[in-house]
């Protein structure tokens, strides 16, 4: 199953640690169970029917398929080449002002919801084609719809709202501890839906071409900036200006980049040379090596700013990814920011993300994939959960 966000990798590994973290500390703590309730509340106002999917890798066998209501697994089918109809995974959802209940099995995948239509889903000999809706002839590219990542194992359940790829529907996540207590997070601001889409209509230099409608004029979606420079709905030449001032600073200042907060000991110095960005470690040595990095790896956190799952590399890109978006760079050379008032201030910057955290009730989002550099992200976790929500939210 391709997934295009980074974060249920970065979670995964995650929890393999706090799984030893929690066998350490709790000792005899209890295991999470099989499955757990995931209630899914409609408040959105429409009269639309909904369509709820669970989809994953199921992390017993590994192997990739759905889950129904009750939270069993189905393994997917051969696909084909063309591909091939996957079969129905769809579970009929709430009604407006209603609430359904559904097990989550351990997974690590995503729970889609529509509205109005099922979602169209297609195996390949590689497995599900997922909806790649800045493609115009994906079969849902005028369907509503969103979605949710998730991981359930052992240690726990780490569930997020994401706009990595496109914010669409309004929703929040939730889970409920042990204890009663419940976390949740995702909700927009009064208002903050409409408020959203103005800020990035009315954003110039080509950000309004990210937002896609239906055939009747009504907004379905802004699609991620990544994606506009891939489909040219935005100039591949967005972000040149705020990375060759970056570029021209650290030619002659250090960039200092702490990539773990638990350990501030752990330091990497960057410095410019022609057209790389070296980076030592505090013994002096070189670590690794960055080319200058266009706009598509800056919104992607890929391509050269590829971010391997390691302790070097991988954790100086991310905050690098972080950096770039945020526009913070060039206002502090000891990265990453802490202080997110001063995040996206440069006129050249991930406005797209900007416009979702500004309009987000708590101020977190995942607006790009490294977005949880800082805990900026919109995750809720815990790790003996009794049951987790998500929430269809109003329009307005």
């Amino acid at each position: 199953m391709r997934i295009r966000h980074r974060m249920l990798a970065i979670v995964a590994a995650a929890a393999s640690v706090a799984g030893v973290l929690t066998a350490t500390i709790a000792g005899a703590a209890q295991a999470v169970p099989a499955t757990i309730p995931l209630q899914i509340t409609n408040n959105s106002g429409r009269g639309d029917a909904v369509y709820i999917y669970n989809l994953g890798t199921n992390l017993a066998t590994g192997q990739q398929g759905w889950a129904d209501a009750a939270g069993n697994f189905h393994a997917w089918p051969a696909g084909g080449n063309p591909p091939t109809p996957a079969p129905d995974a769809s579970i009929a959802g709430p009604g407006n002002g209603q609430s359904l209940t559904i097990q989550m099995p351990k997974f690590s995948g995503r729970v889609y919801f529509s509205y109005g239509q099922k979602l169209v889903f297609k195996l390949t000999t590689g497995g599900l084609v997922q909806p790649a809706v800045q493609n115009p002839s994906d079969p849902n590219r005028n369907i509503l719809f969103h979605w949710s990542e998730y991981t359930l194992n052992d240690s726990g359940i780490w569930i997020n709202s994401t706009q990595v790829d496109m914010v669409s529907a309004p929703y929040a996540v939730s889970v409920t501890a042990a204890d009663g207590s419940t976390k949740t997070t995702g909700h927009l601001k009064a208002g903050g839906y409409n408020a959203l889409y103005d800020a990035i209509r009315g954003q110039s230099g080509g950000w309004s071409n990210l937002i896609q409608t239906a055939p009747d004029g009504s907004v379905l979606r802004a699609l991620s900036p990544l994606y506009g420079v891939e489909t040219g709905a935005l100039p591949a030449s967005v972000m040149d200006d705020y990375v060759n001032r970056v570029w021209s600073k650290y030619s002659n200042e250090t960039l200092t980049v702490t990539p773990f907060g638990d350990q501030p000991d752990i330091k990497y110095f960057g410095r410019v040379s022609g057209n790389v960005m070296n980076f030592t470690n505090t013994s002096g040595a070189t670590v690794t090596s960055f080319q200058k990095p266009n706009s598509a790896s800056i919104f992607g956190c890929a391509g050269l700013l590829d971010a391997p799952n390691d302790q070097v590399r991988g954790p100086i890109s991310r905050t690098l990814c972080a950096g770039f978006n945020r526009s913070t760079l060039l206002t502090n050379p000891n990265q990453p920011d802490p202080n997110d008032g001063a995040f996206y201030q440069d006129a050249v910057t991930n406005h797209y993300s900007r416009a979702i955290h500004a309009q987000m009730a708590d101020g977190k989002a995942y607006g790009f994939a490294f977005d949880d550099v800082g805990n900026h992200e919109a995750l809720v976790h815990d790790g003996n959960p009794q049951r987790a929500g998500l929430i269809l939210d109003p329009f307005n």
